[in-house]
């Protein structure tokens, strides 16, 4: 087997010596290294990101792991995407970090690469990176913290946050009970045990194959986190030795497979737009019919924060999701191949599914169908999304009166107002807080209730706008609007007083005025003047692509076959 990275070590002219000296430089001799597979350890570890503390020692279990499989370890450091400090929002960062893979998968002597992963964007990020590059690689998540706990129950990450947030609004919560509950809330590294966006990547990723199987519900504390990190490291020297690249695992039938989980799980609705992007990557056929589809298709079946009331550590325990698998097998494509080298039907029933209150049975689901809905209408051309499992019930067909807000600073602003004219019928809208409208389309879309209804016992409205939200939120909140305001999109021109309706039956979102007045007031708009007239964010404005599209850049996306061919470096003098 010829492994790329000899280009760069078995040389006998003066790179050969080059080369070779680095690896010299960590302490190991010819012998150790020569003609053996290098692996690279993509690490997103940062003191930056709790979520990601853990990778430090993850890394370690992998090289451990890459060394006892004969291979070479060689790890890197990337950008690490922390979703609480990082801001606008990490998303705007996604894209930057997955060039970052990709380049260094190119340029750099790897024959393979273990991906190590964690906090929201982080995952998908490496996979859409790991996609373009197309080497072998696996990845390997930090794992669900352990939840804390605050006046005799869990504390689900984010989920419990929101709970208890409208209680401190209100003063049901005292500010001596606000900083106990923070102090409970800081209850170890690792990523949300709740199913917010971390847990929904991983577990998917674990569907799409990329992961080895059970690995993505380990919580972070347990030893078995070291172990599988360990026996990715070993799988990642085979991988090469097999030469099994993700093109190969990330096919459309694991698509499918990933969209089934999904609607099972009742996942966070950014998947959405990261499954669309990783499949964009590798010119996989997938649009939004596709999720509305199998959402309708698929019961919900998993009872996990912020849909149910269990937590991830349950799950796991539960059996993870190859014993969710086992339930959803009639509607799997069980030879999809994965990162263990079998097809996914070798997985199902590893696990015993010993908790079915945690892990719904088919046939007595958590919710029927539907955790999804993808929208379409006058206000949402291209599509919009509602994760229906956690909108109040009352709410999936409503009609009222919108009152708008520019911005978020906007909504900011006025949202606590005594004098803001809203009721309980009024439909909130947020523009302006789209991929380009920001840049980066932040987690604003769960705007909060009204101080002033929030007083009267108002726990949900109907909201709307071309933003994201966490995946620990819940609401009848209506997302990703697509086209978004910034590029002209209907929702640009949406004034006060419109009358908005909602019917998730009809898959419908409709702006209840006429098209000559949407014609007479868009001859009046102007395309807001952003204030980044330079460097990555006004290069993001550039070149995003649309919810609808995953977001990803406009040039990252092949468009053709021959654009999927990856371009080796020329080996030489530097």
């Amino acid at each position: 087997m010829k492994l790329r990275s000899a280009e760069w070590f078995e040389g006998r002219d003066e790179l050969g010596p080059q080369s070779r000296s680095v690896l010299r430089t960590l302490g190991w001799t010819r012998e150790f290294f020569s003609g053996k597979p290098v692996i690279g350890i993509a690490n997103s570890w940062s003191e930056l990101n709790n979520c990601n503390l853990g990778l430090r020692e993850i890394a370690d279990a992998v090289k451990r792991g890459v060394i006892a499989a004969g291979g070479v370890p060689l790890e890197f450091n990337t950008i690490s995407l922390g979703e609480e400090l990082m801001k606008p929002t990490t998303m705007l960062y996604r894209n930057l970090m997955a060039m970052e893979i990709e380049e260094t998968l190119r340029s750099y002597p790897l024959d393979g690469v273990v991906l190590l992963c964690g906090c929201d964007k982080t995952t998908p990020a490496q996979l859409m990176g790991a996609a373009s590059a197309n080497l072998p690689a696996i990845q390997v998540c930090a794992g669900p913290k352990h939840p804390g706990r605050w006046r005799g129950r869990q504390i689900g990450s984010g989920t419990a946050l929101w709970q208890y947030l409208d209680q401190y609004r209100t003063g049901e919560l005292s500010e001596d009970d606000w900083q106990a509950l923070e102090a409970c809330y800081s209850c170890g590294i690792g990523t949300c045990n709740t199913m917010g966006t971390a847990s929904t990547m991983t577990v998917l990723s674990e569907a799409l194959g990329m992961m080895l199987p059970g690995s993505a519900t380990i919580p972070s504390a347990d030893v078995r986190r070291l172990a599988v990190a360990e026996r990715s490291g070993r799988r990642a020297v085979e991988l090469v030795q097999e030469d099994l690249r993700p093109a190969q695992i990330m096919t459309r039938a694991a698509f499918e497979n990933a969209l089934r989980v999904y609607a099972a799980i009742g996942g966070s609705t950014n998947a959405i737009i990261h499954l669309l992007a990783i499949a964009g990557r590798l010119r996989v056929p997938l649009d939004l019919d596709d999720f509305d589809r199998v959402a309708r298709e698929t019961p919900m079946l998993l009872n996990l924060q912020p849909n149910g009331t269990r937590l991830m550590h349950e799950f796991d325990a539960a059996g993870g999701l190859p014993a969710l698998l086992s339930e959803l097998r009639h509607l799997l494509h069980l030879e999809a191949l994965t990162v263990g080298g079998h097809p996914i039907r070798a997985q199902l029933g590893r696990q015993t599914h010993n908790d079915p209150e945690m892990i719904r049975p088919f046939d007595d689901p958590l919710h029927q169908a539907g955790a999804l809905t993808i929208l379409r209408g006058s206000l949402a051309p291209r599509g919009a999304v509602l994760r229906t499992s956690t909108a109040t019930p009352e709410l999936l067909h409503k009609r009222g009166p919108a009152l708008v807000f520019e911005s978020y600073t906007d909504m900011l602003e006025r949202i606590d107002d005594p004098e803001l004219p809203v009721t309980e019928h009024s439909v909130l809208v947020l523009r302006n807080a789209g991929p380009i409208g920001l840049p980066g389309m932040p987690e604003w879309g769960s705007i909060p209730i009204p101080k002033k209804l929030l007083m009267r016992g108002v726990r949900d409205m109907l909201r709307i706008s071309d933003a994201r939200m966490s995946g620990t939120s819940f609401g009848t909140i209506v997302l990703h609007v697509a086209p978004e305001a910034a590029t002209g999109g209907p929702l640009a021109l949406v004034q006060d007083g419109d009358q908005i309706e909602l019917d998730v039956t009809a898959r419908r979102l409709t702006l209840h005025v006429s098209e000559s007045e949407l014609q007479r007031r868009r001859a009046h708009w102007r395309s807001p003047v952003s204030l980044h007239r330079r460097g990555y964010p006004r290069f993001y404005q550039e070149h995003v692509l649309q919810a609808d599209e995953g977001c990803d850049f406009d040039f990252l996306r092949p468009r053709d076959d021959e654009d999927l061919a990856f371009v080796p470096p020329i080996v030489g003098r530097s």
